[in-house]
């Protein structure tokens, strides 16, 4: 893939000004339940999709945003044209033409309005398009649909807009449906109704992500010659670090809804603070089949949004976890389970010294479990910590406690941990104090 080009020299400049500017941002989705839980009248669990965001777009640069799938990108991206209701902070909007708006508290008419100057390109490009529209009509809906233009004058900046995105000659594609299109040529057309407009920011969601290989770094050409040539602003969601490092000029590295690393691109690639942005890094395929890449991938699936770990939410996976990540009853769970799939022949006895582990699911700093006696239950930990003594779990526990029946084991509460400058980039990681 080709090295990213220099900014021109204005491009600096215009970026002076912040465009977007997104202020403790959070959007949560409440899970409603079983049918049972409904009608005695209990709450459900609550999807933290987008919790605590705050960051500046500024005029004329390109953010990206970058996560594994459930970590609240594309609920982000959405958010910031109002397709998704925020529940907690603010988005606002700072036109060139018409001032500061907050999105976050638009609605209707004036929501609607807001698609002149921010518009979004999606993932999907075979779904994006109306396949009973002709392209002629799905390029030019937008203009339809605002009362922006019509006859002779929308053919022609239907036709500009086809032109601007290599779908040339325009005659032959104003007549043909989407399904007589190509994947790539289909993105260009999605493409081409974002900018129609003229929208100032475009919020591209893993646009390149459904193409081939040969047309991804095609696309992304396009919209870095559409950036300079219409002075767009994008935020550039993607799971793909290559085309983030070749497309950004910053990054922000998303974790269960929560930014936990942001900065300038170059500083993101050279020298990753997070351990999970280490670890995203460390995930990019080496093309060479006879080069021996060292990788310390983090351990486990990404846990359930509903009910997110307790204090750094990346700690459970995190190979470089210490004593205030924030662990907890579900942590040891997980522990004692990894275990009885070594245990083999004393799985069977363990299991009956320390009881159903069941009580530990709720997140909690302290820990009860055992039936067959503290000293018992204690036996079985100390087997377990001697298997790893490195193990980072350890760390966090402040004491173990018999009860009569079994042990309390407590852990060194944690909050999650705030995003904090190091070096040249900003970090939420308890390995960066302030």
């Amino acid at each position: 893939m080709p090295t990213k080009p220099d900014p021109a020299p204005t491009a600096a400049k215009e970026r002076s000004a912040t465009v977007l500017e997104l202020d403790d941002l959070a959007v949560h989705f409440q899970l409603q339940g079983n049918v049972l839980s409904r009608l005695l009248g209990l709450k459900g669990r609550l999807v933290r999709a987008v919790d605590g965001v705050t960051l500046q777009l500024a005029r004329g640069e390109v953010l990206g945003v970058v996560g594994e799938s459930g970590s609240g990108k594309t609920t982000l991206g959405r958010a910031l044209l109002g397709l998704a209701h925020t529940t907690d902070g603010s988005i606002t909007y700072h036109s060139a033409e018409r001032g500061r708006r907050v999105v976050s508290e638009m609605r209707g008419a004036e929501l609607r309005g807001l698609r002149t100057d921010l518009q979004m390109v999606f993932q999907d490009p075979h779904a994006a398009l109306n396949p009973s529209m002709t392209i002629q009509e799905a390029v030019g809906d937008p203009l339809v649909i605002h009362g922006l233009a019509k006859g002779p004058e929308l053919k022609r900046r239907v036709e500009a807009s086809l032109e601007r995105v290599g779908l040339s000659p325009t005659e032959r594609f104003l007549t043909k449906y989407p399904s007589d299109l190509s994947g790539g040529q289909k993105q260009r057309a999605v493409i081409a109704r974002a900018i129609i407009l003229d929208p100032e920011v475009l919020v591209a969601d893993e646009p390149v992500s459904m193409l081939d290989m040969s047309v991804r770094a095609k696309i992304l050409q396009l919209m870095l010659d559409l950036k300079q040539d219409l002075g767009l602003t994008y935020v550039y969601i993607t799971h793909d670090l290559a085309t983030a490092k070749y497309f950004c000029d910053r990054v922000a590295i998303m974790y269960l809804g929560r930014v936990v690393e942001i900065g300038p691109t170059e500083e993101i690639f050279a020298n990753p603070r997070h351990p999970y942005t280490k670890a995203l890094l460390a995930a990019i395929p080496e093309p060479d089949p006879e080069k021996m890449v060292p990788r310390n991938l983090p351990r486990g699936e990404i846990p359930d949004a509903a009910e997110p770990p307790l204090g750094c939410s990346f700690h459970p996976r995190c190979p470089e976890a210490v004593r205030g990540c924030g662990w907890e009853s579900r942590d040891l769970r997980a522990l004692v389970e990894e275990h009885w799939t070594r245990a083999d022949a004393a799985y069977q006895e363990e299991q009956q010294v320390l009881g159903d582990l069941g009580r530990l699911d709720s997140p909690s700093t302290t820990a009860t479990l055992g039936s067959g006696g503290g000293p018992a239950v204690r036996e079985v930990l100390e087997r377990i910590r001697a298997e790893d003594p490195q193990e980072p779990l350890w760390t966090g526990v402040t004491s173990i406690e018999e009860t009569g029946t079994g042990v309390a084991v407590s852990f060194e509460p944690a909050e999650p941990p705030e995003l904090r400058r190091a070096g040249g980039v900003d970090v939420a990681c308890v390995l960066y104090p302030e």
